[in-house]
Order: C-alpha cells, then sequence, then structure tokens
C-alpha cells in the first residue's frame, strides 16, 4: 500500500469534499426532471458495468498494420551462384 503525508491526504479530502459541494450545486441548477433522468442514466451505466476487453486476435498479428513505406522487407531468398564452365 502506498503512503501518502498527512498534508496529501488533507487536500486530497478537501477536494473530495469541494467536489461533492459542486456536485450537489450543478444537480439543484437542473430541473427536477432532468435531474431525475440523468440520475437514471448513471445508475444504468454504473449497472452495466465494465466494457468486455476486445477479443483476442490471431497469434502473430500485430495490433497495428505499420505505416506506408514503414513495412517489414521480405525474407531474402538465398541463391547459390551457379558454378559451372560454359
Amino acid at each position: 500500500m502506498t503512503k501518502h503525508s498527512p498534508y496529501e491526504r488533507a487536500r486530497r479530502a478537501a477536494e473530495n469534499e469541494r467536489m461533492k459541494q459542486i456536485e450537489a450545486a450543478w444537480y439543484g441548477s437542473l430541473p427536477a426532471d432532468t435531474a431525475k433522468a440523468f440520475a437514471r442514466e448513471v445508475e444504468a451505466a454504473h449497472a452495466r458495468g465494465p466494457v468486455a476487453p476486445p477479443p483476442n486476435q490471431a497469434p502473430g498479428t500485430r495490433p497495428n498494420p505499420p505505416r506506408p513505406g514503414r513495412e517489414p522487407k521480405p525474407p531474402k531468398e538465398e541463391r547459390r551462384p551457379s558454378r559451372g564452365g560454359g
């Protein structure tokens, strides 16, 4: 667990309290029906949970294609020079 200084803990607690005050003031400034609709949407988003991770790709597939002009070179075919007399 990370240790934080008492000053940092107090600063974070003050920030959290201030955010709650700002959020309460914002909710108060909205019309009642809009605030209720927003609260329902927030609850629905929390109920859905996090987005599932994307499906795995085939082995060896790079996640991003190379930029144009940066494609890897194809493997060289080794050719032995011909040894023959004409």
